[in-house]
């Protein structure tokens, strides 16, 4: 009689461990610059926040001004931001269907940051790479120090090759809101409906600028900067 061959018994898959929640990486030091990099110190997130300096905006409009960050990093960056409290989510008013992102107030709290950095990186952008992206509205935090000191208010139209921006000019704080502190940017995206200057000048101008290798009365005397425009700040900008 011949033997049954006894076939191996089959082994149950090992069972696996249960998924542990992710948890946001942390220096795990007791430190105000340790903390504050551990809401801000990813990659793409000072960026993400430089963009929304200039306003509530889209998850499409902010892809599309981020040129190389990915959908699911992007993703990521903005519910890093929501749970930190640096930018919230809310949906626009009918017949609107859309959701914004904008920046919070502690958000906002950013801008002497991104200011900061803004200077002390013009000494690195002298020349201009083959791979650069370009935006008009990156040009508008370097652009900020050199509006100090103005007396005249109204709004400022800037106009470079790469497209224009706008912003607020407060004779008693220089440039600020183009709505005021509630509107929550600090600078607009595009032309302005009824700018009462509008500035025109190149974007090496715009860096010597921000680097302080010339003032804003010197480049418009010389002509690298042209002033349009009839109001009192119009006037106080070609130094009339």
């Amino acid at each position: 009689m011949s033997r049954l061959r006894r076939m191996p018994r089959q082994q149950q898959p090992a069972a696996r461990p249960a998924a542990r929640p992710v948890r946001r990486r942390s220096y795990d030091q007791f430190d105000a610059t340790a903390r504050a990099l551990d809401s801000v110190g990813d990659r793409w997130t000072l960026l993400i926040v430089r963009e929304l300096l200039g306003g509530p905006r889209r998850y499409t409009d902010l892809h599309a001004d981020l040129p190389g960050v990915s959908t699911d990093v992007l993703a990521s960056r903005l519910k890093d931001m929501e749970q930190s409290g640096l930018a919230l989510r809310r949906k626009l008013p009918p017949p609107s269907a859309a959701s914004v992102y904008e920046l919070t107030e502690r958000g906002l709290g950013l801008l002497p940051v991104l200011a900061a950095l803004a200077e002390w990186g013009a000494p690195a952008l002298a020349e201009r790479r083959p791979t650069d992206a370009v935006r008009a509205h990156w040009f508008a935090l370097p652009l900020l120090g050199a509006l100090t000191g103005l007396t005249r208010e109204g709004v400022l139209e800037v106009r470079l090759d790469e497209g224009e921006f706008h912003l607020r000019v407060d004779g008693r704080a220089g440039a600020v809101p183009p709505g005021g502190e509630a509107y929550g940017a600090v600078y607009g995206y595009g032309p302005a409906e009824r700018p009462d200057a509008r500035l025109v000048l190149g974007a090496e101008v715009c860096l010597e600028l921000a680097r302080g290798g010339v003032t804003l009365a010197e480049a418009v005397k010389d002509g690298r900067v042209e002033v349009l425009g009839e109001s009192p700040l119009a006037a106080e900008l070609r130094g009339e």
